[in-house]
Order: structure tokens, then C-alpha cells, then sequence
């Protein structure tokens, strides 16, 4: 991952990051804010019940009985409530009564009648005329069975005789919470996906306002028929463009300053060889000598003009997001031609140029950048091919793609060089000799191919050689 890409991923990650962890925070304080809801909730009850006690309280404790009766109805209802879409047919409170020792005298669940609940916490302060609250579990090793309580103290004449205690299920909040979290992350993970939608729409209207929508539009205007994968293509297409352009933004670089940087690093040779040689020819030499120096001189002044007008050539390749004027191009005819080319190039070595087309085959785009792509692929296996050896020009068609083949026998890619085919300004010391190409041969490839909405590759050949590919989206014929 380059630099630009390593920057533009930080802020994505350190976007995200904010926002789970700001889920996370809102999520995790759903629990404790129901706890704390639900315990205001309960004192208010066992105010109640603690009131409703009292009148009937005698000097030894609290009277019970009319109690158990209430409790024992309200246990027996019957109803179907629905609560912010949480059904509850059964009432989940729990009540206990106990003396002024401690002792239970009522236990709605009929379970600790007589037994000494003077050392929980809540009964203590209760009976110490405090508010006391506890959390305990009715199963030690059950968390589920986690059960809220909360004791007041009951009066005879400003004197505590007893105490009441509410208790409530935890889980019976558990299914508000659970509701809660999961409304909570669904709003959160919607409005982080906006927010990002919106940032990248923003990003895109300030760098590049309407350039790529209309040009997808005028690709979608020229689809002779409807292909609904087609033009997702072209969507994810734009998309990458789009991409790319807010990141060289973000970034602040632009092509102008790629472009100074790359061309002057690779004028530094040849102008330092002209220099030499110009200062060569200023002392006495033979007509030999001379004629070697100004040869070298033209042969650079040659690469440095081949090297800036392709240099040229592919800034304005680059710069274009979709062809101007597209045109049906017969394929078999151009390859016809370019095979006709490469053979009478490569006849002093002897080297054969075969053409195999497996049928009739139209492509959608411009048909002197689609020649000068094949071209540049014959070019470049003419050059790495070795005498008297074939090169396979081939074409092979299916539903929805176009592949241009090109295969030779040359030595094929060294592994140090698999992945810079096609940077600019790569490349490979041709055989039998010390010569470069400009290296942007292969990168007008891949250009020519991204505007046609297809792709380049080359690879090595298990037999020998390497083989070139230019796949193209096939022009789908209407009957």
C-alpha cells in the first residue's frame, strides 16, 4: 500500500475508531441507566407498601395478614400488556416483611418464612432507619439470576417495628435493555454509514463537482443494450476515479507534480550525455572519433524528443475519463493489420508473426488507441524475442469480453520486475544488447485499457516466453 493509500485509510480507521467507540459508550451506559430507572421506580413502591403496612403495625411488628391477601391476588391476575413492543402477562415484584430483629414474617415467594435476613444489607439500614439497596443472585453461579432490592423501614408511633422489601428479576429488565442496545446500535451503525456516505459525497463535490456523474451518464446513454452488470462496471469504475481523485487531494499532489519530478529524473541521463559528448568534441579528435560523438549526440537529443512527446502523449491519456467519440471497431481487421506490421518488422530476424481470430469480435472505443496498445504489446515481444522464433497474435471471444493475446519466446520476466511491468519508466535491458525503451510503452497500455473499460496483464508462460492480454467489454449485437 502506497503512501497516499496508507493516509487516506488512517482517516477512514480513525473515523470509524471514533465511532464504535462512541457505540460502545452509549451502548455500555444502557444497563446501568435501567438500573438506576428501575430502582427509583422501587422505592417508590415500598414507600407504598411500607404505608399501607403501617396502620395496622403493632408495638412488636408489623401485621401481615390483610398483606398476604393483597399479594396473593395480585400474584393471581391475569393481564397482556405490551410495552414499547415487549409483551408482560405476569407481575414480577417480589415483597418481603420482616420484624424488628430481622425476622421474615411475609415472603411473597413463600420461601423464607422465619429466617433471619438481618444480615443483608437493605434490611440493616432499613431497621437502622437508612436506605438500603443490594443486588444478589438467587443462584450463586447464575449471573442471570441476579435480583434487585430495595428496604424501607416501617413505623409505630416513630419507631421502627419492621421493614418491607421490593425486589425485582433482573431479567426482567433484561429484555427493555437488550431492546435498547440493539435500537441504539442499529441508529448509531445508520448514522455512521451516513456520515460517511456524506463525507465521501462532499469530498467528491469539491474536488470533482459533476465531471464524473456526466460522463457515466454519457457512458450510459451509449449502451446499445441494457446490462445492468455493465453498468455497475462502470459505476465501481467511476467510483475508483473518484476515489483516487479525493485521495490525491487530501494528499494535496496533482499529475503536474508527478510529471515534473518522473521527466526530470529520466531527462538527467541523456542530457548528461550530451554534455560529454559536446565537450568532447571540443578538443582535437579524428573524423572517427567525431562522427561517434555527434551519433551519440543525435541518438540522445532522438530519445530525449521520443521521451517528452510520450510523455506528453500520456498526460493527456491520463487526464481523460471517458473517450469522446466511441466507435464500433471490427477487431479481426486491426489485429490483420498490426500482424501485416510486426511481420515485415520482425522479417530481418526472422521472426514469424501468426495471427489466430477465433471469430468476428466488435469492441466500443477509439481505433487508433486500440492499435497503439496491440502495437505497443507486438512492439514489445519483437523486441524480447530472439531470432528466427514465432510471436502468436490471437484473438478469443466470449458472452461479454474481448481478449487480445499476445505470446513469444523470448526469456520471459525476470521475478524482481512481476509487479512494474507497467509503471512508468520501467524498463528491461532488451537481449543482445544494453538498449531501454522510454518505459511508458506498457503504461499506455494499461491507460488505453481502464478508459475502454478493460484491463492489461502479462505474465510468463510455462512453456517459454511471456504473454501479454488486453481484455475489452465485447459490443453485444441486437437482433
Amino acid at each position: 500500500m502506497n503512501r497516499r493509500n496508507r493516509i487516506f485509510a488512517g482517516i477512514l480507521l480513525a473515523y470509524l475508531a471514533g465511532v464504535g467507540l462512541l457505540m460502545w459508550r452509549l451502548v455500555g451506559d444502557i444497563a446501568p441507566r435501567y438500573r438506576e430507572s428501575a430502582e427509583d421506580s422501587m422505592v417508590e413502591t415500598a414507600q407504598l407498601l411500607a404505608t399501607l403496612l403501617e396502620p395496622t403495625a403493632t408495638p412488636t411488628g408489623p401485621y401481615v395478614d390483610a398483606f398476604a391477601r393483597v399479594f396473593s391476588a395480585l400474584r393471581a391476575r391475569q393481564f397482556d400488556a405490551e410495552i414499547y413492543g415487549v409483551k408482560k402477562q405476569r407481575v414480577d415484584l417480589r415483597a418481603t416483611v420482616v420484624d424488628g430483629q430481622g425476622h421474615v414474617l411475609f415472603d411473597s415467594l413463600g420461601r423464607s418464612l422465619g429466617a433471619d435476613f438481618s444480615r443483608w444489607r437493605d434490611v440493616r439500614l432499613a431497621l437502622e432507619g437508612k436506605y438500603g439497596a443490594r443486588t444478589s443472585r438467587d443462584t450463586d453461579s447464575d449471573s442471570s439470576s441476579e435480583v434487585m432490592y430495595v428496604s424501607v423501614p416501617i413505623f409505630y408511633q416513630d419507631r421502627i417495628v419492621g421493614a418491607v422489601t421490593v425486589g425485582k428479576p433482573v431479567t426482567s429488565l433484561g429484555q427493555y435493555m437488550q431492546s435498547a442496545q440493539h435500537k441504539t446500535l442499529v441508529a448509531g451503525v445508520t448514522a455512521g454509514f451516513a456520515a460517511l456516505v456524506l463525507m465521501l459525497i462532499l469530498s467528491l463535490w469539491l474536488v470533482i463537482p459533476s465531471g464524473l456523474v456526466a460522463d457515466y451518464l454519457r457512458r450510459v446513454r451509449m449502451q446499445r443494450s441494457w446490462d445492468l452488470s455493465g453498468l455497475w462496471r462502470h459505476l465501481m469504475e467511476m467510483t475508483a476515479t473518484a476515489y483516487k481523485d479525493v485521495r490525491d487531494a487530501l494528499e494535496g499532489r496533482s499529475f503536474a507534480a508527478d510529471y515534473a519530478q518522473t521527466l526530470t529524473h529520466e531527462l538527467k541521463s541523456p542530457l548528461s550525455a550530451i554534455r560529454g559528448a559536446a565537450d568532447l568534441l571540443q578538443e582535437p579528435m579524428d573524423d572517427a572519433d567525431r562522427r561517434r560523438f555527434l551519433g551519440n549526440i543525435e541518438r540522445e537529443t532522438q530519445r530525449i524528443h521520443e521521451l517528452v512527446d510520450r510523455m506528453m502523449q500520456l498526460a493527456a491519456l491520463e487526464s481523460r475519463r471517458l473517450l469522446d467519440a466511441p466507435q464500433t471497431v471490427d477487431m479481426p481487421t486491426l489485429l490483420e493489420e498490426l500482424a501485416t506490421s510486426a511481420a515485415a518488422s520482425g522479417a530481418g530476424r526472422g521472426i514469424q508473426v501468426k495471427l489466430d481470430v477465433s471469430g468476428p469480435a466488435e469492441v466500443l472505443g477509439d481505433a487508433l488507441l486500440l492499435k497503439q496498445a496491440v502495437g505497443n504489446l507486438l512492439a514489445n515481444a519483437l523486441d524480447f524475442s530472439p531470432s528466427n522464433s514465432r510471436i502468436e497474435l490471437s484473438l478469443e471471444t466470449s458472452a461479454k469480453a474481448v481478449t487480445i493475446s499476445v505470446k513469444d519466446q523470448g526469456p520471459g520476466i525476470p521475478h524482481f520486475a512481476g509487479d512494474k511491468v507497467f509503471e512508468k519508466f520501467f524498463s528491461l535491458t532488451r537481449p543482445g544488447s544494453s538498449r531501454k525503451s522510454t518505459g511508458l510503452g506498457l503504461t499506455f497500455v494499461r491507460e488505453i485499457a481502464h478508459l475502454h473499460y478493460g484491463r492489461a496483464a502479462i505474465r510468463n508462460r510455462e512453456e517459454g516466453g511471456a504473454i501479454a492480454t488486453l481484455t475489452l467489454p465485447r459490443v453485444r449485437t441486437t437482433s
